[in-house]
């Protein structure tokens, strides 16, 4: 048996992933444990889970201050809040009340997520491999291959950081932390990232990891009506809170029609015209289970919610907001398995043609299916426990 922690940030698109990999590795004998910001992290973890709080100087207060800052921003000055508003100032905070976690569980590897980037650094500082956690593959594309200035301006920081983490200036790593020389897991197939300008056999592409999570959302399953298109609209948890005018769109759109639609957002922020009755806006849902009963996906690209929708072969509308969001939604469109509108300028009738689009073109569901295919070859949790098996170190019996 040996000891694996995870190091994940406080972000639901980001410990998701992690949760069927932990499964299957404690499966198979090994001692896991998550290490996270209480309250959001152990919130997402299965029954019995092994969780080691990390707080540091990063309470759940100023990380809701982080995301309230976060808000309304795209673009560069999305990028660069990114960096200066959350990644480096969560592994300032937490790194050192890590590394006194870390040396507590003796962990025999370190799965790290790409946006924990302190778990990299405690795991070069402790003396054990560790494997990226690449919960969205956009990363992989090297999107700051085209602003060089700004690619130099992310690894400063990242030296940077070490130094004041404490590592010896004559080993700080001069390259990118997010990404680990001996395994990256990317959590999606070739088929949707698209070939590799530059193979990296570090990189494993395993699938979407998606199975054993628990989710005890309730539902009002008997408002489905049979033969009805069901669609779901959603912006995942982060961008929901800036949605009012997609929502209202969307509610416009898709209001009155043979669609019946199921909106996640707070009732609240989106009212529904009176006689509406095929929207349903509820502000949380148990999704794994509700795509088992949808015919398409309407979606602001986030790759976690782009790659279980393929997962259960449904096509999308993608209209991507920030960060990573636009280049999962190329992917989604270059693979021909969605349609892409603007988040900010749609109309509804535009919005409401590519719904119907992708709803009623067989070739959006068929290149959908294909998708789902390779996720299946890609293996998924499993796929992702067999390579980080590899990292570990060969035990004598006892």
């Amino acid at each position: 048996m040996s000891r694996i922690l995870v190091v994940v940030p406080p972000l639901t698109g980001h410990i998701n992933p992690t949760v069927p990999l932990g499964v299957e590795l404690a499966a198979r004998g090994h001692e896991v444990a998550w290490a996270g910001l209480p309250g959001v992290v152990d919130a997402l973890l299965p029954p019995g889970a092994t969780f080691l709080p990390v707080i540091g100087a990063l309470d759940r207060e100023a990380f809701e201050s982080m995301q309230v800052r976060a808000q309304g921003l795209r673009g560069p000055e999305a990028l660069k809040f990114l960096w200066e508003g959350f990644i480096i100032p969560y592994a300032t905070a937490t790194g050192p009340e890590l590394l006194d976690v870390a040396r507590g569980f003796r962990p025999d590897v370190v799965v790290v997520d790409q946006q924990a980037v302190a778990g990299a650094v405690v795991a070069r500082q402790i003396g054990v491999p560790w494997a990226t956690s690449a919960t969205t593959s956009a990363e992989l594309t090297d999107p700051l291959a085209a602003l060089p200035k700004v690619d130099a301006w992310v690894r400063e920081q990242l030296v940077d950081l070490q130094l004041e983490l404490g590592v010896d200036p004559e080993v700080v790593l001069s390259g990118d932390l997010r990404f680990s020389n001996h395994l990256i897991l990317a959590f999606t197939s070739e088929a949707l990232f698209g070939p590799m300008a530059k193979p990296d056999p570090s990189i494993h592409f395993v699938g979407p990891s998606i199975t054993d999570r628990p989710d005890t959302t309730p539902f009002p399953w008997e408002w489905l009506e049979p033969d009805r298109p069901h669609v779901l609209v959603s912006l995942g948890t982060v961008n929901a809170s800036m949605g009012e005018r997609f929502f209202a769109t969307a509610v416009e759109a898709l209001g009155g029609t043979e669609i019946q639609a199921i909106v996640v957002a707070p009732p609240a922020q989106v009212p529904l015209p009176a006689g509406t009755d095929n929207i349903l806006v509820i502000d949380r849902v148990p999704q794994l289970a509700l795509l088992e009963h949808l015919d398409a996906v309407v979606s602001h690209g986030g790759h976690n919610t782009v790659c279980e929708t393929l997962a259960h072969g449904l096509p999308l509308v993608v209209a991507p907001i920030r960060d990573d969001q636009p280049i999962v939604a190329d992917q989604v469109v270059r693979a021909g398995a969605g349609r892409r509108v603007k988040f900010g300028r749609v109309r509804p009738d535009e919005l409401l043609a590519a719904t119907r689009t992708v709803l009623l073109e067989p070739s959006y569901r068929q290149a959908a299916a294909t998708i789902q295919s390779s996720f299946r070859e890609a293996g998924g949790a499993p796929a992702a426990a067999d390579a980080l098996e590899a990292l570990l170190p060969v035990k004598e019996p006892a």
